[in-house]
């Protein structure tokens, strides 16, 4: 079991494996994000299913890349022997499901050693498997697994293994196709046609890609990886490719992030709308509609790919957990909780889509308006909050500040493009959650706003009340909460979401910081005017990402090492938003695409 910052994504828009530095494939759930694992070595061990392809000695790789600006991964390894490249991707997905994996000689000769150990159902299931003249055929229930190779495979105590030498010049496919186990074997697959096709597809599409500036190597890739966790099908972006990595190594804080929350949603688009993408944003705004789409008293903080509403929670006792960090979940009973805030996030990425570049007419206003009048029934109520704290509700500031926005972005619809609606009456309800944020969320003595009514905690959320337009970037009030979250909401630098211990959310242990907050206080110094600062976190937050680009949820000062499910999607979103206005020098607030000239 590596280390969270081991681990390179390759994927084929429906689903994503994560590929160990030791040529491992320790993650892959099958035929989709939030499907079960047929690979979960990395919250159990090798047991748990994994396919590896590395030398005969084994050990961590010399070094690796992506292929440009692709998803096709190149894991080296330097010998005495001499050297060996493996090529592993996931060609974009047609009828089925297939992982390829070329070994490439470079010099000498290495000695090399397969060991593909499939286990269905999160590592439950043992197949039964049978060897043919090409490789071997699994099938359990439902699910089918074909590996296509020239080499020879043998089983032995219920793994499947291989021993071969690789010489300079030579190259040994490998291909592994998942498929319905009703359905006949699919068509077989050239493996160096699909790396071409592959390569291209990749290509292509970062060539449409609007990144510039000092940091663009690392925006594109964040581009890439948040493309790698969209599902095609429907548009929708998972929070991560994984489950159950845990907040604290040895701690309980571990969730199923294999879904599409819609507080992500202004976020998703204002990244990709940033970059370029377009039609990635349009899909993401599809989604969106559809699945909030119906009665607004039934809005849900998050949906499934397809946006189905039930997501019940279950442990797997049968797994460990990563470096025994238990127990592991699958489903999120989050989806269940009352935050208030998502009301406003949807308002704000719909505005936000109405004020960019997408140029379509807002046919989905009555949506907007039915989201809204639900909002004003209930926006004075106290709730779970951004965070999805399992203590008590409360009054948190962030939800409150984003009803606000939603009550404001529906204000600027009617005055500023004409959408018919109550203007007056929505202006009146966001002056008077203005005034109670203001009356009741601040702390005069320590001249900062605090997490909830009446508390003394903070909360990274603050920080973002300037980026909505809640108060301005300069206002005195948010000067002061950024300098009282940097005197006692931060470890070496970076930010906490909160402090848990002081926090009541419902959970024991602690957690790293998370990453997108500090991306956060990189924008909100920009804002009060605070360049150098600015920049010189943002490179340490670039210094956080492993070898091939990567970020997960959190970061532990303390060990330098990553915490918490990945690649964050969270994560990503914000390193591209920030990327881009420190290049363009122009601060934008939420509901504004990047990529238009003009600063407030």
């Amino acid at each position: 079991m590596g280390r969270i910052e081991d681990y390179a994504i390759i994927g084929d828009l429906h689903t994503a494996a994560l590929v160990g530095t030791d040529g491992s494939i320790d993650w892959l759930c099958l035929p989709n994000f939030d499907s079960p694992a047929c690979f979960a070595s990395l919250l159990d061990g090798p047991k748990a299913g994994r396919w590896l392809l590395a030398p005969e000695g084994g050990g961590e790789c010399t070094q690796r890349q992506y292929r440009e600006d692709t998803l096709v991964l190149e894991t080296e390894w330097e010998l005495d022997s001499g050297s060996v490249r493996v090529i592993d991707f996931m060609p974009p997905r047609d009828e089925v499901a297939d992982v390829v994996r070329i070994v490439e000689g470079l010099s000498g000769e290495v000695k090399m050693r397969g060991e593909l150990i499939m286990r269905f159902d999160y590592g439950h299931i043992v197949p039964w498997v049978r060897r043919n003249h090409t490789g071997v055929h699994a099938v359990a229930g439902p699910d089918a697994l074909y590996l296509d190779t020239v080499t020879r495979v043998h089983g032995e105590h219920m793994r499947t293994l291989s021993e071969f030498t690789v010489k300079a010049g030579e190259r040994v496919p490998f291909v592994l196709t998942w498929a319905p186990s009703h359905l006949p074997r699919p068509r077989s697959v050239d493996p160096e046609r699909a790396l071409e096709g592959t390569m291209s597809y990749w290509t292509e599409w970062s060539s449409k890609s609007k990144a510039a500036g000092p940091h663009r190597d690392a925006v594109q890739r964040s581009l890439i990886t948040l493309k790698a966790l969209t599902y095609m099908p429907t548009g929708g972006i998972v929070a991560a490719a994984t489950t159950s990595l845990p907040e604290q190594i040895g701690g309980p804080r571990n969730w199923d992030y294999r879904y599409c929350w819609l507080r992500d949603a202004t976020w998703t688009l204002q990244s990709l709308i940033a970059g370029g993408y377009t039609d990635e944003a349009a899909a993401w705004r599809d989604w969106l509609l559809r699945a909030v789409a119906g009665d607004p008293a039934d809005l849900q903080i998050m949906y499934s790919l397809h946006g189905a509403r039930r997501l019940p929670e279950t442990e797997l006792d049968w797994l460990k957990g990563f470096e025994g960090s238990s127990p592991v979940r699958i489903g999120n009973a989050a989806a269940g909780q009352f935050q208030l805030d998502v009301w406003g996030e949807v308002l704000d990425g719909l505005a936000l889509t109405r004020n960019s570049l997408l140029g379509q007419p807002d046919e989905s206003w009555d949506v907007q308006t039915a989201i809204m009048e639900h909002l004003e029934k209930i926006w004075d109520q106290p709730d779970n909050g951004l965070w999805e704290m399992r203590g008590p509700r409360r009054h948190f500031t962030h939800s409150k500040v984003m009803a606000w926005v939603a009550a404001d972005r529906m204000v600027k619809a009617v005055r500023d493009t004409g959408l018919p609606g109550p203007a007056d009456r929505w202006e009146d309800l966001r002056d008077k959650i203005h005034d109670e944020v203001m009356e009741k969320a601040f702390d005069t003595e320590r001249n900062t706003f605090v997490q909830s009514y009446g508390s003394k905690e903070l909360d990274a959320s603050l920080l973002l009340i300037p980026r909505v337009g809640f108060l301005p970037r300069r206002h005195p009030r948010v000067l002061g909460t950024i300098d009282a979250i940097q005197r006692e909401l931060t470890q070496d630098g970076f930010v906490l979401r909160y402090k848990p211990e002081a926090s009541d959310d419902g959970l024991p242990g602690r957690e790293g910081i998370f990453v997108a907050c500090s991306f956060w206080l990189v924008e909100a110094l920009l804002g009060a005017g605070r360049g150098p600062e600015a920049e010189e976190l943002f490179h340490r937050l670039l210094g956080l990402r492993n070898d091939v680009g990567l970020l997960s949820e959190e970061w532990d000062p303390q060990a330098a090492r990553q915490l918490g499910n990945t690649p964050q999607a969270f994560s990503h979103f914000a390193l591209v938003t920030t990327a881009s206005q420190l290049h363009t020098g122009l601060r934008h607030h939420s509901n504004a695409p990047i990529h238009h000239q003009g600063q407030d």
